[in-house]
């Protein structure tokens, strides 16, 4: 059963030719075959999960009355509140915080029928490699030497490894693109307000957003029908009106141009990659698109993502900073203390960059319908590096140089779709 897509065991469920205890067992049983060497769940509420599926077995409403993820487990980030669960952020500091609610994207996922089975891992507060000193390393399935990306590297990692079949994510500069490039799963980063967040963020920033993940696209779209929609708690949220995402993919509206570029005319790409996408990028001639070689400017597109980003963890993070600054992985200062020096002309460039990539993409997409890029500069790295060091044998500057393609996607305020699009020579997603 836990090879099913969610797709899948959603249709069987809401006609009753298995229960959500069947799938509950199910899932249980590949986790604990497989959760050990692979470390993409550290925080399990399976007796919960139990509980809560046993609940909706005995009182099995007719198929109409069912939500739209009605008896599916799926994994909390750990970054996000589950009720009655730990809420680490990868961090010592908050080893032991207990949730008391969960927060606004987990309780409508929630409220749509899911049942949380446990808190997937996560670098310490925010990076791209999962890893931090509560619960250590979680390995890529594909190759366990491998980093499997992050900062949603445990929900991707737990998709591709089928110990759940959803899972949520987040992204501020690629966090749920960069883990479903790296575990061969997908991800998707949808526009600011598609999915409500939690109170721990500030109420008006943009650049961070809720996502779904899954191991294929109907699976990602269920899953946003029953993520999507307003929460009083998100300003930007709100309610989601027309047809469901499922039933849009049911009558598609193929694209008819399309654009590609490896690079975006801003990042450093490992060829292979861009040879990778490139060739993906081809196949849409094969239904009739054309595919144009251009994109876009993004100038001073990575250099305003910096400072964004900078200023966004430096307002989430400065009281922390001041009272346990060595307890703080030393990347996380560098980016507090890298928002806390950003001067007034710096911060006006920004927002003026990230307002004219907006009006550009308003006129690039009046001429294709796609723009198609690599989700990442690398493919999976070692494990033990704390982060990419080189790309295409040129020196990294900063420790997230190797996924900074994401950071000006992000500065467009376009929703983002990271695919599956192949295999390295090594056998790597």
């Amino acid at each position: 059963m836990f090879r099913c897509s969610a797709t899948e065991l959603g249709r069987r469920l809401r006609y009753g030719e298995i229960s959500p205890v069947d799938v509950i067992e199910s899932i249980a049983s590949r986790i604990e075959d497989v959760n050990p060497t692979i470390n993409a769940l550290p925080v399990l509420c399976l007796d919960q999960a139990r509980e809560q599926a046993q609940q909706m077995a005995n009182h099995n409403p007719p198929s109409d009355e069912k939500g739209p993820l009605w008896g599916l487990p799926f994994a909390v980030k750990d970054y996000n509140d589950l009720a009655g669960v730990q809420t680490t952020y990868g961090s010592p500091l908050f080893a032991r915080n207990i949730a008391t609610e969960s927060d606004a994207t987990v309780r409508r996922l929630q409220d749509s029928g899911a049942i949380a089975i446990g808190k997937s891992n996560v670098p310490e507060w925010a990076g791209a490699h999962t890893f931090n000193p509560v619960f250590g390393h979680t390995l890529n399935p594909w190759n366990l030497k491998m980093s499997a990306g992050g900062s949603s590297g445990g929900s991707g990692a737990a998709l591709a490894a089928g110990m759940v079949p959803l899972a949520t994510g987040n992204d501020l500069g690629g966090s749920l693109r960069v883990p479903a490039s790296f575990n061969s799963v997908v991800g998707l980063r949808p526009s600011p307000g598609r999915v409500p967040r939690g109170a721990r963020l500030p109420a008006f920033d943009s650049l961070w957003v809720e996502g779904p993940m899954g191991r294929c696209v109907a699976d990602v779209a269920l899953m946003l029908d029953g993520g999507a929609g307003f929460d009083p708690g998100d300003p930007l949220s709100f309610p989601h009106q027309g047809e469901s995402f499922v039933e849009a993919l049911s009558n598609p509206s193929l694209p008819k141009r399309v654009a590609f570029s490896p690079d975006l005319g801003v990042v450093p790409m490992e060829t292979e990659i861009a040879e990778i996408c490139g060739a993906a990028a081809e196949r849409f001639q094969d239904i009739g698109a054309d595919v144009s070689h251009v994109c876009p400017d993004f100038s001073g597109a990575v250099e305003s993502f910096q400072t964004l980003r900078g200023v966004l963890i430096a307002q989430m993070m400065e009281p922390l900073l001041a009272q346990h600054r060595n307890e703080i992985a030393p990347e996380i200062v560098w980016n507090i203390e890298k928002g806390l020096a950003v001067t007034n002309p710096e911060l006006l460039s920004a927002e003026r960059v990230r307002t004219r990539l907006f009006r550009e993409m308003e006129i690039f997409f009046e001429q294709y319908d796609l723009l198609l890029c690599p989700a990442v500069s690398v493919p999976p790295f070692p494990k033990s590096q704390r982060y990419v060091e080189t790309i295409n044998n040129s020196p990294t500057k900063t420790y997230i140089d190797w996924i900074a393609i994401t950071f000006a996607i992000t500065m467009t305020s376009c929703p983002a779709l990271s695919l599956p699009v192949g295999f390295t020579q090594n056998g790597l997603p």
